[in-house]
């Protein structure tokens, strides 16, 4: 939607960082300016943050808010770089994720929702790991950093008392405490398979994926897809913009002994609910056109057979139509 008014590095960040290192690509608006200036401080890494404005009366003073947010905080001014969206379109989000990742100033960024807190420190786990490194370098892999929330909306309100390793995590799991994030809507982070992940040391592959599924990735910027900008508004926008990546041949692996924590807030639930109705029917469209699209893609560049169209075969066979569409034989229902 436009016209946009994009300020790029309306604030940029005095640090200088590394090509290797792991940008936290999210997006920010007016209610969230306390929880941002926490992430800079605790994360004391790079952050590249969509920050988002009506350009209405209260422009002037959201902004001398976000000065205020920025200009109070040491660690905002030496790790924030912020983008500052200005025009009356509510919830862009896909767009302002594009924006976020687009001058992101790593090779690799995480696509984060700034609510959630960081308990482990993931980011030199993965920098240090050659394995990881080699893996993210190939473009063909994104890692999941599984997430969680609290049984009790108020126990999650103070980042102090959360978990920081695994052990103490699952005992909080175990106590009925913690559980996986959105556990009512299981199609969103079932696929991380959180069974499994108590019980497991070492990284592993994604293998039962779903459509709704919406984790939170860390992957490489360059030659990955950008998030469609179609999509407006609460419902589909997370899950269609990781659908196309995971189509697009980056394969998703969980970390073994990281996690995120949802800080509790209120949810706009009314709007959530037309929005969500409105982006149910547009998510199964885009569905069946990515499928053809990348289909028709790896058929022209002769990587239909690779490696790299096995996530698209696996996942579009499951649309009706698509494999007479592609003129492919029948599945085998045994």
């Amino acid at each position: 939607m436009s016209p946009v008014n994009l300020k790029p590095f309306y604030r940029q960040a005095s640090e200088s960082f590394d090509d290797s290192d792991i940008t936290m690509a999210t997006l920010v608006t007016r209610n969230r300016f306390k929880v941002l200036s926490r992430l800079a401080s605790h994360h004391q890494g790079p952050i590249s943050a969509a920050i988002h404005v009506n350009d209405d009366e209260t422009k002037e003073e959201v902004l001398a808010e976000l000065h205020a947010a920025y200009d109070g905080n040491p660690d905002m001014q030496k790790y924030v770089d912020v983008h500052l969206v200005l025009d009356n379109f509510d919830r862009q989000f896909n767009l302002w994720r594009n924006v976020a990742k687009f001058f992101s100033r790593t090779d690799y960024i995480m696509m984060l929702d700034v609510d959630f807190h960081l308990c482990t420190n993931f980011r030199q786990r993965i920098r240090s790991d050659p394995r990881m490194m080699e893996m993210l370098a190939t473009g063909t892999t994104a890692l999941v950093v599984p997430a969680f929330e609290y049984v009790v909306g108020d126990d999650g309100l103070d980042w102090h008392t959360f978990p920081t390793s695994k052990d103490a995590l699952l005992d909080e799991v175990e106590a009925g405490k913690l559980d996986m994030f959105h556990k009512s809507w299981l199609k969103g982070h079932g696929s991380t398979n959180y069974t499994k992940w108590y019980e497991t040391s070492d990284l592993y592959k994604v293998t039962d994926y779903n459509f709704s599924y919406e984790p939170y990735i860390i992957y490489k910027k360059d030659g990955s897809p950008w998030c469609d900008e179609r999509f407006i508004g609460y419902g589909a926008n997370k899950a269609a913009c990781l659908y196309e990546i995971f189509l697009s041949g980056i394969d998703y692996w969980v970390l073994p002994d990281d996690f995120l924590i949802h800080q509790t807030h209120e949810y706009p639930e009314a709007t959530r609910r037309k929005e969500r109705q409105y982006n149910r029917k547009l998510y199964s469209n885009f569905r069946e056109e990515l499928c053809l699209r990348y289909a028709r893609v790896f058929v022209a560049t002769g990587e239909w057979d690779s490696p790299k169209a096995d996530n698209l075969r696996e996942e579009c066979q499951k649309i009706r139509g698509f494999r007479s569409a592609m003129n492919l034989p029948a599945a085998d229902t045994q």
